[in-house]
């Protein structure tokens, strides 16, 4: 959650006021139930310094020169926001002029500046994954960087990585890449580096465990869920994503809202001061999600850097957790000098590494009001005004990357008969208000609160005000010459059907983040389910039963339900349009009249029944008291659930058909590097890091300085009598149990960012041709999926691992893809070793090729594993430790 759409949204989401952690490093103990059997978040003190690695050593070098010299007013006015609505960002930092630093700006959304003006509103994270183009998530993050770069944003709040979509009626997986660790992660890591080549701070979320949005802050009536998740779970799974945005370098971690084994993320010193800081060796700062701080104290001994938006637990009461609390705590001894010098430190440090000490503009919108002129502090009671939005435009000719994305995300499940594409002389009927715009106008909807016209992205913190919107009434009715539209989810009773008419159905399916609730349903699809919106099945069903062909065509947040109409004889073709952003209509016409043939695969899988998915990834609902969400499934989820239990999908994770026909051939192994033991090798040691003097600052430092013309509600670091907070000894803090200054030996699964750079030695390069047998151009996505042996573990029979997109390819073109696979790649973790546990010369091993999980084209097979003679290609390479067994080629029809 960013900032809210109005401040009567603020009642309803003050957070639960906690005291200081008794035991481990969550919440008090007396405000929670005892944490669910076997799930504990054991203490990990004190938090680790940054700036050990030699690619952020000038960057550390630069803020040491800085903080070194700075007041403690000064420091803690870059870890506290000024407090909810106090500037025009979703939040701010004090600065500190004296040095360059201004007041940093952070702001969403991950696909377009939230709430400005002359942006471009891209499509979502989910969308993106669907694409399958690793070119594309990048292009989308440099482009996203020169947008926030362009508005004056220090840090974009995103790409999301967290929810994963473990549970599938969760409000806000579309916001992510897709339900799987590996999608996830190249998606972020390219969407990462993408927007830090601009000089902007990323902020990879929700960290971790944040797959449900009902009940997921602490309220003053309720304690946010728990997410009770295994150490191997965890670290194969849900820290998967956040590993490689580590290793990509992010700039910026978001801690989420809930409790991982009942320790609040935001002051979980396992998951930040252990497994974040010191494993993964992330450099850049840790921040809260909004109004996600439970406690002062506690959350800076357990690795938290920032506070956003600053307020504590009552917003916009002038009243914080840090700024002038923080001040206090240091005074008094309670929190060490060197805890808050580190704290400053990575965020300086980080401004440093982005370059964002040259020319790199202030804000010149605000995310408040449309309007030119009003209060810069419209959260205050009183507030100056002056020039807010100077209506910059940033969109520059990113329509083209966001039509691209758009329309090679598009997936198509079923063309029988060819129907698709359709010729611009086709009779065409169209039905549903998802083909046309929003009634009540363009942006009508606070944050996309509402599901009206065509599904664009879905609502909440994640969303971008529209600059224009291109649909597909507007857009099909420029292409056809032959097209009649009925913007209405009833079907009409009286319509004339011809033998040649071609009915266009649209239905769509919403969802978002829970501060907003939407036609019964908050955030979550509670109400909704699994299926569409606005009665979409019975508009499909009825098209059907009037027309002999009938296309669907479905913009979605995720899975959806498709059984009562899918196999319909009169359904001819569906597509998933996914939610395309801006470009909606010209996305889709470019592929239903062939100009583009489709190229969009599912990032998800598509259940038959809800009734398929595993009862434990179900939404739950307790009020009053806590829920323990206990992920009794580990590690499989979607599709690596539906290989375990043996049930076939309507449409399996990965599947996307075109209107050519490809081929895989000559699939070909090398080994790279050896993996010659099953740890890896000893991680390299930690550099020096800054160091500074840990005598407590003079009270003098955190005076209101003379004449200060103060501003109610703005944070501040200033105390009145701060000689008398000096004077509170600290002796009586009840540290959490396992609290100390004495620093941890460095874990050996660390080493580098993103953990031992071992782990990320390539084992393995595979390479397989690809070629187009059919007659028209396209584009086609091979897969890799690692099948790990039981003797390592037991594990998913099938893993995404990588994958590569081919250019348009004409027919009979070829094009042969590469993909690695990293030690990591083909690794457990070690629950009881604390490390990554690999398969030695990657005996057992299969390493898959197909167009989806269950669409393989090829298979190479460890030694240890006998596959028939006469499958042995000739390309195989005996040399190696892996053997290569390919499978017939397949095509497959559109």
């Amino acid at each position: 959650m960013r900032v809210f759409s109005a401040l009567a949204l603020v009642a309803s989401l003050v957070p639960l006021a906690l005291s200081a952690p008794t035991s481990g490093s969550g919440p008090s103990t007396q405000l929670k139930p005892r944490a669910a059997a076997g799930y504990s978040s054991p203490p990990y003190y004190p938090a680790p310094n940054g700036g050990w690695l030699s690619s952020w050593a000038d960057a550390y070098e630069k803020a040491q020169r800085v903080v070194r010299n700075m007041t403690l007013a000064e420091k803690v006015n870059l870890t506290t926001g000024t407090g909810l609505f106090m500037g025009p960002c979703a939040g701010q930092t004090g600065s500190a002029l004296r040095f360059g630093i201004p007041n940093l700006c952070l702001h969403d959304s991950p696909l377009g500046v939230r709430n400005s003006d002359h942006n471009t509103a891209f499509p979502a994270g989910i969308t993106v994954g669907a694409t399958f183009d690793k070119d594309l998530m990048y292009d989308r993050g440099v482009e996203m960087g020169e947008e926030f770069r362009g508005k004056g944003i220090n840090v974009l709040l995103g790409p999301s990585v967290g929810p994963i979509g473990r549970k599938p009626r969760g409000g806000r997986n579309w916001e992510g890449f897709g339900a799987d660790p590996s999608l996830q992660a190249i998606g972020a890591a390219e969407t990462i580096k993408g927007i830090q080549s601009r000089g902007v701070i990323a902020t990879i979320k929700h960290y971790i465990g944040n797959e449900q949005e009902m009940y997921r802050m602490s309220s003053l009536v309720q304690t946010g869920y728990s997410s009770n998740i295994d150490d191997r779970t965890l670290h194969e799974l849900y820290l998967w994503p956040f590993a490689e945005g580590v290793r990509a370098g992010v700039g910026a971690v978001m801690a989420a809202y809930n409790d991982v084994n009942s320790s609040a993320c935001s002051q979980n010193s396992k998951l930040l001061n252990d497994i974040l800081k010191d494993e993964l060796g992330f450099q850049g700062f840790v921040m809260t999600d909004w109004l996600g701080q439970y406690g002062g104290v506690s959350s800076a001994l357990a690795g938290l850097d920032m506070a956003m938006p600053g307020d504590g637990a009552i917003p916009l009461s002038g009243t914080a957790y840090w700024g002038s609390e923080l001040s206090r705590s240091i005074l008094n001894g309670s929190v060490p000098v060197s805890r808050l010098d580190d704290m400053v430190t990575r965020i300086v440090a980080t401004w440093y590494k982005m370059g964002q000490d040259g020319d790199y503009p202030l804000p010149n919108f605000s995310s408040n009001t449309q309007d030119a002129t009003g209060p810069l502090y419209p959260g205050a009671l009183i507030s100056p005004s002056g020039v807010v939005n100077q209506y910059v435009n940033v969109q520059a000719d990113h329509n083209i990357t966001a039509r691209a994305i758009a329309r090679d995300a598009i997936t198509l499940l079923k063309n029988d008969d060819n129907i698709l594409p359709l010729k611009t002389s086709d009779s065409l009927k169209v039905f549903g208000t998802d083909a046309g715009a929003n009634p009540d106008g363009l942006n009508s909807c606070a944050d996309q609160g509402c599901n009206k016209g065509v599904l664009t992205m879905g609502w909440g913190s994640g969303t971008s005000r529209l600059p224009y919107l291109v649909t597909p009434q507007e857009a099909i009715g420029n292409i056809s010459s032959n097209a009649t539209f009925y913007i209405t989810d009833n079907f009409p009773s009286d319509i004339a059907v011809n033998s040649g008419d071609i009915a266009v159905v649209f239905i769509n399916a919403d969802s978002g983040e829970n501060y907003i609730t939407v036609e019964g349903n908050p955030g979550d699809r509670t109400a909704a389910g699994l299926n569409a919106w606005h009665n979409g099945d019975e508009l499909v069903k009825g098209a059907a039963a009037k027309f002999s062909k009938v296309v669907v065509v479905i913009h979605t947040v995720g899975p959806i339900l498709m059984e009562e109409w899918v196999d319909l004889p009169s359904v001819k073709a569906v597509l998933v349009a996914h939610l395309p952003g801006q470009e909606a209509g010209w996305s889709l016409t470019d592929i239903l009249f062939g100009d583009y043939s489709p190229s969009g695969h599912l990032p998800y899988t598509i259940p038959r029944s809800e009734s398929d998915y595993p009862s434990s990834v179900g939404l739950l609902s307790q009020p009053l008291v806590q829920i323990q969400d206990t992920y009794t499934e580990g590690l499989y989820i979607d599709y690596r659930h539906f290989l375990k239990a043996n049930i076939t999908p309507r449409y399996p994770f990965g599947h996307g058909l075109s209107y050519t026909t490809f081929s895989f051939s000559q699939p070909t192994l090398s080994v790279i590097t050896a993996v010659n033991s099953a740890y890896p090798p000893t991680r390299p040691a930690k550099g020096p890091t800054p160091t500074y003097p840990t005598t407590i600052p003079d009270p003098s430092e955190v005076a209101w300085p003379k004449n200060f013309n103060r501003i109610w509600r703005y944070l501040y670091p200033y105390l009145d009598d701060p000689a008398g907070a000096a004077n509170n000894s600290s002796n009586k803090y009840p540290y959490p149990t396992g609290y100390t200054t004495v620093p941890k030996p460095a874990p050996r699964a660390g080493g580098a960012e993103g953990g031992n750079p071992a782990l990320f030695d390539v084992a393995f390069s595979v390479s397989v041709k690809v070629t187009n047998t059919g007659t028209r151009p396209g584009r086609a996505v091979a897969q890799l999926y690692v099948e790990l042996p039981g003797t390592l573990a037991e594990t998913p029979s099938r893993q995404l691992r990588q994958f590569e997109k081919t250019q348009t390819l004409a027919p009979g073109a070829s094009q042969t893809l590469t993909m690695e696979i990293t030690r990591k790649d083909i690794s457990v973790w070690d629950v009881v070793v604390q490390d990554w546990k690999a398969s030695v010369r990657g005996q057992g091993v299969k390493i898959w090729l197909g167009e989806s999980v269950l669409d393989m084209r090829a298979v190479y097979m460890g030694r240890s594993v006998t596959s028939p003679p006469s499958s042995r290609p000739p390309d195989c390479f005996p040399e190696t430790d892996l053997t290569i067994t390919a499978t017939s080629p397949r095509t497959k029809k559109a």
